[in-house]
């Protein structure tokens, strides 16, 4: 009875070590991502590392645009001129006159100076004429020049041939001034806007010799 017993015992042995090698056999495999070990504590795990930001370059450090051509503008046209490029009327070229028909008040005459353009071309006034009491068509002035009144805006007065441009010309009697040292006066020299030749416009009047007193005044030439 012995020997079948041993027998037995490895037929029993054998079928169990047979039985063990079939199961695992057939058991499930596991993935070979699911045998990747776990990182030590402290340390960043893969999926939480990021591949680093790579920030834009500031606007400093880009190229320099291309400057671009300037346009045109209206200092780098032409120049124009209000008076279609004609010039400034000259004494040899206008007659002078006055029209006292303003009246005065306050012991004050107020009068139109008139230029008229006595030339072949036309030219153009603008600003005030220099006006003075003289001894004469060649004496010398006598007293204060007249002085500006701005009350009228300047105009660029263009003067066909035979065309007037006028300026108010005020005059106060010298009577109204204790201390004026009175001469006579045989009329007005008025020079025309940045002309030095001057013109002779014939009205007697009193005049002051000390030029402190200011008798006249002139205003910007207007169109007539």
């Amino acid at each position: 009875m012995r020997p079948q017993r041993i027998t037995k015992g490895l037929i029993g042995t054998t079928a169990a070590a047979a039985l063990a090698l079939l199961l695992a056999a057939c058991g499930p495999s596991q993935p070979a991502s699911q045998g990747t070990t776990e990182p030590a504590p402290g340390s960043a795990t893969p999926s939480t590392q990021s591949a680093p930001e790579t920030s834009a370059p500031s606007s400093s450090s880009a190229a320099p645009a291309k400057p671009q051509p300037a346009s045109p503008t209206a200092t780098s046209a032409a120049p124009q001129s209000t008076a279609a490029g004609t010039q400034l009327c000259k004494a040899s070229g206008l007659k002078a006159t006055t029209d006292a028909t303003g009246g005065g008040a306050a012991g004050s005459v107020y009068m139109e100076l008139i230029l008229t353009n006595s030339g072949k071309s036309a030219c153009h006034l603008k600003g005030f004429a220099g006006v003075s009491l003289t001894t004469g068509p060649n004496g010398q002035p006598i007293g204060a020049p007249a002085q500006r009144d701005t009350s009228v805006a300047v105009q660029d007065v263009l003067l066909a041939p035979g065309k007037s441009g006028t300026a108010v010309l005020r005059y106060t009697q010298a009577g109204n001034y204790p201390d004026c040292a009175k001469t006579s006066a045989a009329g007005f020299r008025v020079y025309p806007p940045e002309d030095t030749a001057s013109l002779f416009v014939a009205r007697p009047s009193d005049a002051c010799s000390n030029a402190s007193i200011e008798l006249l005044s002139i205003s910007a030439f207007q169109a007539r």
